[in-house]
């Protein structure tokens, strides 16, 4: 299959571990950055509701 696209195997394996490692660091931040947005949005209810 790679060879029809002109790629080497051991060039294909570099360039899966590649992807590999962009996808799972987009995961990553982006589980972070909604983390901390949840975190923020649940401190503001509890910061309005100690106001009331």
């Amino acid at each position: 299959m790679w060879e029809e696209l002109g790629i080497s195997g051991g060039t294909a394996i570099i360039v899966l571990i590649a992807l590999y490692f962009v996808i799972r660091s987009a995961v990553k931040s982006a589980i972070i950055s909604a983390y901390e947005e949840i975190k923020s949005d649940k401190d503001d209810d509890e910061d309005s509701e100690e106001q009331e």
